[in-house]
């Protein structure tokens, strides 16, 4: 689960005055004057802190705010959710104080007594809402020193032209994004319909809140508020120990979370959750706090290192099932031909068609630098699978060792029976009723033998890879990447010209002889292999069903938590990821 603030995040944090749709509440005064007194709630005379000071600042006219002395300043504080300036008007000597922020913490200040004026600024403000404008309220003290409500300055926050495709390409992947902002409940739901976020926001007044003297969480958080911090889609007119405890109640349900923010309050949201998101222009507690820094607005960036941390994660899992895959081959294959395969008990060619007089020796090898040559051409071109094609999986990755090792020794076990097969096949190739013979070819000197495994091994090796790529699914499923490509033609090329070309020579007392005298035996050791490796591709796919039918170590079982389970307090057995470990 995905917890992302508003403002910046998901809207674009550039406001623009409204001039036609402010309200002003006294007869004397107009939207410049209660804009002067807005900017006069800021440090006018430094940057500006934040972005409702940036808009006020931007706006006002900087005349006007020259007879004014500011002597003292409350700046903005995530707990009050208002500025306020004590200034004295050089021109009348007046001294009073100016205040603005949200609507409902400025009604408190200014109005707490005329329920009247509370309810004609909260229909205001409902009405804006409605039509996706927020309001920011400007309220100064009278002779009196009692607070008046002066107006409401209203701006536009629109959307980021991308977020709404981002938000849904979230959720293709498994990832429920939720509105967590301290903007007024209509504006969030506002911005969520605008983003089809879903149109279940609620006010904070719902939320747990920390204990006012312990500062500790309730004791029950998953009982009594996970279902509402599941089943909302987001959360409007927050504090910062809400956005903490949010976290936490979802963190106990067993959901993995993510959370966004920028300011120093957004600090012990960050640190608690999973995955803590400084967005760009974040402060440096908010950086501190953070997993990850963001130099990028938006949410683009987020969800496309998820993308990304998935499409790496199945590279690395297709190049371990091929290495384990390929090491058993190896392994098992030369083991077995070592120990169970004598060539001398075989029926030998005639006395006249043995070359240089020798006879097959008792135990079958294959020179050291043919393996050599195999993991060198082999592994060397494996670099290619970096840059190979990934697809990211519609939901959160997890390491499965070990359906891993299974589906790998599948693999392997179907690449050395194969080569087990035709070893026995060629080494059988002078008998009148073996597979070679039958099959219409000539009998196989011993040489010649030890080239055409050479190339078995090489081919049917690079092979399986194609088929460990695509995991659960066929090899053409996923097409490769050019350079993987790229690397294949490389590694079989050169396997395949050394297979013909080898010189006649003995290299580890072994009579090898390349396949140039017997180009058909070079076609028929590939047409096999492209054969077994068909058969090999699907023993994956039927290995995989089955192993998903019978749910083994939890392979069918969901990696995205069911909402109704935990409506209903059960834990999920898994969880909604957001993979960044890897970018």
């Amino acid at each position: 689960i995905l917890c992302s603030d508003k403002t910046g995040t998901l809207t674009l944090n550039q406001m623009a005055l409204q001039e036609d749709s402010s309200i002003v509440y006294n007869d004397t005064e107009s939207v410049e004057s209660v804009l002067v007194m807005a900017a006069l709630a800021t440090k006018w005379n430094e940057p500006p802190r934040d972005a409702l000071d940036r808009l006020t600042l931007g706006a006002v006219n900087r005349e006007l705010l020259e007879p004014y002395t500011q002597n003292d300043y409350l700046p903005f504080d995530p707990q009050i959710k208002r500025t306020e300036s004590t200034v004295t008007n050089g021109t009348t000597g007046e001294t009073f104080k100016v205040s603005k922020g949200a609507p409902h913490v400025i009604l408190k200040l200014a109005a707490a007594n005329n329920s009247a004026m509370q309810q004609r600024v909260e229909d205001d403000v409902a009405k804006l809402g409605s039509r996706g404008i927020r309001s920011l309220a400007v309220a100064r003290t009278d002779r009196s020193g009692e607070f008046q409500m002066m107006g409401l300055l209203t701006f536009l926050d629109p959307p980021r032209s991308d977020t709404k495709e981002t938000i849904k390409e979230a959720n293709r992947y498994g990832i429920k994004v939720k509105m967590i902002t301290g903007d007024h409940l209509l504006i969030a739901r506002n911005t969520a319909f605008q983003l089809d976020m879903g149109d279940d926001i609620k006010k904070a007044d719902v939320l747990p809140l920390l204990d006012p003297e312990t500062k500790e969480a309730p004791a029950d958080l998953v009982k009594d508020y996970g279902a509402i911090c599941i089943e909302s889609d987001g959360f409007a007119q927050v504090y910062p120990e809400h956005k903490y405890l949010i976290i936490q109640t979802l963190k106990e349900m067993g959901y993995t979370v993510g959370m966004t923010g920028d300011g120093v309050n957004d600090a012990p949201a960050l640190k608690k959750a999973d995955v803590g998101i400084a967005v760009s222009g974040a402060t440096d507690a908010a950086r501190a706090a953070a997993d990850i820094v963001l130099t990028q607005e938006g949410l683009s960036a987020i969800v496309h290192s998820i993308v990304v941390a998935r499409e790496i994660f199945q590279r690395i899992s297709n190049f371990i099932t091929y290495r384990i895959a390929a090491t058993l081959q190896l392994l098992f294959f030369f083991f077995i031909a070592i120990i169970a395969f004598h060539p001398s008990d075989y029926t030998q060619p005639p006395a006249d068609a043995l070359e240089d007089g020798e006879t097959w020796p008792d135990f079958f090898h294959m020179p050291v630098l043919m393996l050599m040559l195999i993991t060198l051409l082999n592994d060397g071109t494996m670099v290619s699978i970096a840059y190979d094609y990934a697809e990211a999986s519609p939901t959160p990755n997890k390491w499965n060792l070990r359906v891993l090792f299974v589906v790998s020794s599948v693999l392997g076990a179907v690449s050395c029976f194969s080569s087990l097969i035709l070893l026995h096949g060629l080494l059988n190739s002078w008998d009148p009723d073996g597979m070679i013979q039958r099959l219409g070819m000539d009998g196989v000197q011993y040489g010649e033998i030890i080239a055409a495994l050479y190339l078995k091994v090489s081919v049917s090796d690079f092979l399986t890879l194609f088929s460990a790529r695509t995991g659960r699914f066929f090899f053409w499923k996923v097409p490769p990447g050019k350079y993987l490509m790229l690397g294949c033609a490389i590694a079989l090329g050169l396997s395949s010209a050394l297979s013909i070309f080898w010189p006649d020579s003995n290299p580890d007392e072994t009579l090898t002889e390349g396949l140039h005298g017997n180009l058909g035996l070079f076609v028929f050791v590939w047409v096999y292999c492209l054969v077994f490796w068909l058969v090999q591709d699907l023993c994956k796919v039927l290995t995989f069903r089955f192993l998903e039918k019978i749910n083994f170590n939890g392979i069918s079982s969901p990696t995205v938590a069911d909402p109704d389970a935990v409506a209903v307090g059960v834990k999920p057995e898994l969880e909604m990821q957001v993979q960044t470990d890897v970018v």
